[in-house]
């Protein structure tokens, strides 16, 4: 499985993507192995010097005293039963066959993957959910990425108090200090949690950054940069830098912040589909969710193709990347008098918007302004024109980006534009005698009546391969050209403690919803991870701001395997009327339904199961927030069984409300209405969907929404036929 940071892949450029190697140890034959075993029989040893000997028990003889201290890597406590360790091939596969021992596979080197947002999110200073979250103040979030630099103003403590008496954690690099903002810093894959990447710095500010006055980058973006939950306390734990990830680096953070009491965690690491008893994501957020502990991933950047989804596991909120309101703009203007927006980070005051020669070629550009396919890099692309003498650049985007438009710290005049306008602009070039061409800078432009929301192309797509039955994306959230901290000045700047950069991916994205969370687990301390998921689904909008459906890079409906339940309302998140649980023996019934084995489903959860014994279920009956149904074969009818928690009014009575789906013939709810006459009181409901006769339809969607006086829970609904 590769992890990759995702969001960087627009910064970063790494040779590891989706790799499978062990890490290799260049001073010997070793290499580093993650081994799954057996508890001791009669005996429960807790203390971490008990479980190191019992672990040690099991590497080779040859491995003794100093040398056995250092084969060993990590000693796992709360993620799994087993250890880290290096070793030689033949010792694996010696390993491999001792008694106690379940699991034996190698380590992976794995690849890496605001000022505005909060406003656009519905986010205001002093009133709302802000103020009734006290933006989320004793909340601690922990973040698995880069590490951080803590010496921004992101991290400034100022008006937040001390970390909560559970809090255990501690800054263990000797060139990092902590104070009431930033609490936690470790780093598992070197000596220095000190962000060498710029990544980690940015989701941290994304998700907690603290409020930072002048916010900007080249002069745009500006304003004041905050995070979604700016009261909350940070705990960074490194497990990657400018070389990747490493499986069992995140297996031992995420042990660490169970140890150390984080209320959620980020994470925008994802890789590619696996069985979720080998997916170090998977087994750690199961490990961390059964402690009470929220886990927010990324989707992937994979898109806009199908079936690209990174971190499906149903425990997990995933999350794809939308636009903003917000865009950093210029016009490229023709000879003809025609403009076409786009935009670019890099505004320069002092360039003449006089009309240049125009040319669509890599041959004589000196002093022209030359046009270029997107085709891999885009900075880079700019570099080669201002190389070979071009005056500026008109930057195109493919069909595959679409209308998604990213703004970057270009290195001369440059604009990009979309693959619609950049076909207009070619066919001008053919068609005048002398074309000519300009760019105008316009800045930052806000505009509530846009069609943000909108799919960004990179954001990774449904449907769930592990569970086809469990619509993924979960939710989308802000992940396109997004302003936060960055370890060091782009700009003209010399002022670290200031720096900002605009990046995009489903990076950006995972820590707007952990920041959300945090604001939820604010003012609901008691509540599971399953409820916050489900508060955060079931109140998702489906609207961009001119109120009409969410679209994709194509300006097209967006698929609701793009979007999930759609793009998240963080104000009607806190209160949603109905929540979806689902707890451990939920879990099992649905991982038996996957026809996992006994042996590859205790290796998930860390317990004996026999699946002989269990109510297996399919994946559409797990009780989630939202409905996937399939149709296989000659099957006409499917029916679908929910549980929900009454968490508004004691008194309350919602009636059902359903969308009508293209290929469905009838759709029932049983009951359709729903009475609570007290807080925390479950009901259930059934849904059957009965197909057309004929049904061409690939895909369907709708949705089943329970409405009273107060709440609307929607829940979507995505059918497959097959």
């Amino acid at each position: 499985m590769a992890i990759f940071i995702l969001g960087l892949f627009h910064i970063l450029s790494l040779s590891l993507a989706n790799a499978s190697v062990a890490e290799a140890d260049t001073s010997s034959s070793l290499s580093t192995y993650i081994i799954q075993v057996r508890k001791p029989t009669g005996k429960n040893p807790t203390a971490p010097e008990d479980l190191d000997t019992w672990y040690r028990s099991f590497l080779p003889t040859t491995a003794t005293g100093s040398n056995q201290e250092q084969r060993m890597v990590h000693s796992y406590r709360h993620v799994l039963s087993g250890f880290a360790a290096k070793l030689t091939a033949e010792e694996a596969k010696a390993i491999k066959e001792k008694d106690g021992v379940l699991h034996v596979r190698p380590d992976r080197v794995l690849s890496l993957h605001t000022t505005r947002t909060p406003d656009f999110l519905g986010l205001r200073q002093g009133v709302g959910l802000w103020k009734g979250s006290n933006y989320g103040k004793g909340v601690i979030i922990g973040l698995l990425d880069s590490g951080v630099f803590p010496d921004h103003l992101s991290f400034s403590d100022e008006g937040v108090p001390p970390p909560p008496a559970k809090w255990k954690g501690s800054c263990d690099s000797s060139s990092i200090t902590c104070n009431n903002k930033l609490i936690g810093a470790k780093s598992w894959i070197g000596s220095s949690s000190i962000d060498d990447v710029g990544h980690g710095t940015h989701t941290a500010g994304t998700a907690a950054g603290a409020f930072v006055k002048d916010a900007n980058v080249f002069g745009n973006a500006n304003g004041t940069a905050i995070g979604i939950a700016p009261l909350a306390h940070l705990a960074v734990y490194k497990v990657c830098d400018n070389s990747g990830c490493i499986d069992s680096a995140i297996l031992a953070a995420f042990d660490a912040a169970i140890e150390d009491g984080v209320d959620v965690l980020s994470l925008s690491l994802g890789g590619y589909s696996i069985p979720l008893y080998l997916d170090s994501i998977a087994l750690g957020s199961f490990a961390a969710i059964q402690k009470g502990i929220f886990v927010s991933t990324s989707a992937g950047n994979d898109g806009p193709y199908s079936s690209t989804l990174s971190n499906e596991a149903p425990w997990l909120l995933t999350v794809g990347a939308s636009s903003p309101d917000r865009s950093i703009k210029a016009t490229a203007r023709l000879g003809n008098g025609r403009e076409f927006d786009g935009e670019t980070l890099n505004q320069p005051h002092d360039f003449d918007t006089a009309l240049l020669p125009l040319v669509y070629s890599t041959d004589d550009v000196q002093g022209k302004v030359v046009v270029r396919d997107l085709d891999g890099k885009r900075v880079k692309i700019g570099q080669e024109v201002k190389d070979a003498g071009g005056a500026a650049m008109i930057l195109v985007n493919g069909v595959t980006e679409g209308y998604t438009t990213f703004a970057d710290p270009h290195v001369l005049p440059a604009v990009l534009v979309s693959y619609a306008a950049g076909e207009e602009i070619k066919r001008y070039i053919k068609t005048a005698s002398a074309p000519t061409a300009t760019i105008l800078f316009k800045g930052t432009q806000i505009n509530r009546r846009s069609v943000a929301p909108a799919i960004a192309y990179f954001s990774s797509r449904g449907p769930n391969i592990i569970s086809p039955g469990i619509l993924k994306p979960d939710i989308i959230g802000p992940g396109l050209n997004i302003l936060a901290g960055w370890p060091s000045p782009i700009d003209n700047s010399t002022d670290e403690k200031h720096a900002f950069n605009v990046i995009s991916g489903t990076s950006m994205s995972c820590p707007h919803l952990s920041g959300v969370a945090a604001l939820i687990k604010s003012v609901h301390p008691d509540w599971s991870p399953a409820a916050v998921k489900s508060a955060i689904i079931t109140t998702a909008t489906t609207s961009n701001g001119k109120g009409q459906p969410i679209v994709d890079e194509k300006l097209k409906r967006a698929n609701i395997f793009a979007t999930g339940a759609g793009h998240v309302n963080a104000p009607k998140a806190v209160d949603p009327g109905l929540v979806y649980e689902t707890g451990l023996a939920d879990y099992i019934s649905y991982l038996c339904g996957l026809k996992y084995s006994d042996e590859d489903i205790s290796l998930l959860i860390k317990q004996k199961v026999t699946c002989s014994s269990v109510k297996s279920i399919p994946d559409y009956q797990l009780n989630y927030p939202s409905i996937t149904v399939r149709f296989e074969g000659s099957v006409t009818k499917v029916s679908v069984t929910r549980t929900v928690r009454n968490v508004g009014p004691a008194n309350s009575s919602y009636k059902s409300v359903i969308d009508p789906i293209k290929g469905i013939d009838s759709i029932g709810v049983s009951p359709r209405n729903l009475v609570f006459t007290k807080v925390n009181q479950t009901t259930s409901y059934r849904v059957d969907f009965t197909r057309k006769a004929t049904s061409e339809a690939l895909n369907g969607r709708g949705a089943i929404t329970w409405v009273s006086a107060k709440h609307s829970v929607r829940s979507p609904v995505a059918v497959l036929f097959e």
